[in-house]
């Protein structure tokens, strides 16, 4: 699924049993990304023990007091002349739900993008080191493999950068970015956010460029807030709250590997989002697999616009047909040819027939 806007999702829906595709998603859904999440929230400091990185000016690391660990970490900076206050609620609302987040200052005010990509690549150090420091209430429960970046302005065009610089980041989401000139060439699945009336980093300036200059290898989502201006996502509350719910399912999806998150991104906060006066995607997750009497199945890209692949375990036949009913394709899939393609058909709804009744789009 690499396209311009979510043309499909491919679902799974068994005549017998319909709801067993997402049964281990049940807990996951739209009303799930509250804020503030389930769990409660505490904070350290460096009066408390925390690293005190040579790359940035002071931190809080807000995480969650009754979760279960490993938790997966991100990195937050503000941007040009802004303090830490300026971000702060993203701290406490990514903890409530799992995420130990860290929100750090700039040596100086007045650093520059890639001052603050460095700045957070610092900040992710002061994480691992917080891993494996004896006192601390995160020792041993941080996923060091699980990082993530973000910063609004110029610490977006910051946080954009430090995935350039440090490929290990396996998540970036860009808060109304500021950087002219892009240099992007990087593989971490980046969310970016911008208001449609931002008179500091106009969209068409700023996000825009940054989402052409990511590679369309990347995961990327480029979310323009209607009516926003340059602190429009400053705090999950933007855009009515849909900056938040947006942000969490892109964490969640990339950062924690949580397939639950991509229906709730494909199916329900991008279709028509009413905060959205623009939105770009070109991005892929897959699907959970089912399981029903020894038929286990997972299937993607999802959506597709050519290939989709079933991992089954024995050989069965398949059977295409359209909405209206019209056989269009017959075949089998077995270990060895385990794909349909779909780069013949229109855009819409397909109906599959492998063993049980899927209905599909493309």
């Amino acid at each position: 699924m690499k396209k311009i806007y979510a043309v499909a999702l491919l679902f799974l829906a068994t005549s017998f049993a319909p709801n067993i595709l997402f049964a281990q998603c049940g807990d996951v859904t739209i009303e799930s990304l509250t804020n503030p999440g389930p769990y409660d929230v505490a904070t350290l400091t460096e009066a408390d023990g925390i690293r005190n990185g040579p790359d940035y000016q002071g931190a809080t690391v807000y995480y969650p007091t009754n979760a279960t660990p490993p938790f997966a970490s991100i990195a937050i900076v503000p941007g040009f002349s802004a303090l830490p206050s300026s971000v702060a609620e993203w701290g406490p609302f990514y903890a409530s739900h799992g995420i130990v987040t860290i929100i750090i200052g700039t040596n100086s005010l007045f650093d520059f993008p890639e001052e603050r990509a460095v700045a957070l690549i610092d900040a992710l150090e002061t994480m691992r080191q917080e891993n494996t420091r004896i006192t601390s209430p995160l020792e041993n429960s941080l996923d060091v493999d699980k990082f993530a970046v973000s910063g609004w302005s110029m610490g977006g065009g910051g946080a954009q950068r430090a995935a350039v610089l440090d490929n290990t980041i396996k998540g970036v989401v860009a808060l109304c970015p500021w950087l002219p000139n892009p240099s992007l060439n990087h593989d971490s699945p980046v969310l970016i956010f911008s208001g449609q009336n931002d008179p500091t980093a106009p969209p068409a300036q700023h996000a825009d460029l940054h989402y052409a200059a990511t590679p369309n290898t990347t995961n990327k989502l480029l979310f323009e807030i209607a009516n926003g201006n340059h602190s429009v996502a400053n705090t999950p509350n933007g855009g009515d709250g849909a900056v938040g719910k947006i942000a969490l399912s892109w964490l969640k999806l990339y950062l924690d590997d949580n397939d639950c998150y991509c229906p709730l991104l494909t199916e329900e906060l991008l279709v028509n989002p009413p905060a959205a006066s623009k939105v770009l995607s070109s991005f892929e997750c897959e699907l959970i697999g089912i399981s029903e009497n020894n038929f286990d199945i997972s299937v993607y890209p999802n959506p597709t616009q050519n290939l989709v692949t079933f991992n089954i375990r024995t050989a069965a036949q398949f059977k295409v047909y359209s909405a209206l009913g019209q056989l269009l394709t017959t075949g089998e899939l077995t270990q060895n040819e385990k794909q349909i393609d779909f780069s013949n058909f229109s855009k819409g709804i397909y109906y599959c027939r492998l063993s049980h009744l899927f209905s599909c789009y493309h």
